[in-house]
């Protein structure tokens, strides 16, 4: 496995600020041999180098990050990023709104997957 340099921290530091430890260390901690180049990169370069760039905020990213994974039909991610999002300042609001803006440019069942994904999340989180 590859060494942990102050990028991966960083990136481990981002990931668990926006999806506590299940998304940090239990996924890096729990990585295979097999699991681990995804888990490395996805550190380093996705949260490390990625999401720590200045330009954009975290709750812009977030919103970005949301239409782009409506847009691409992956509601298993959608259901990690709206948990991110809300960490990341994004209101209910805003997301309900990302979502009504994708059935226009990604298309009626894309939406319908990223609203039934977004309310599974917001009903455990005893926000819907």
């Amino acid at each position: 496995m590859a060494d942990k340099d102050a990028t991966f921290e960083r990136g481990l530091e981002i990931r668990r600020e926006m999806f506590g430890s299940a998304g940090a260390e239990q996924q890096t901690d729990n990585a295979t041999d097999f699991t681990w180049p995804l888990q490395d990169m996805v550190t380093r370069y996705c949260f490390g180098e990625v999401w720590d760039r200045p330009g954009l905020d975290r709750k812009t990213k977030s919103m970005i990050t949301l239409a782009m994974l409506i847009a691409l039909g992956r509601p298993h991610e959608i259901k990690i990023h709206v948990r991110g999002g809300l960490e990341n300042g994004v209101t209910k609001d805003e997301i309900r709104e990302i979502l009504v803006h994708s059935m226009i440019y990604c298309g009626v069942p894309a939406c319908v997957d990223g609203y039934r994904a977004a309310t599974e999340v917001l009903k455990e989180l005893g926000l819907e």
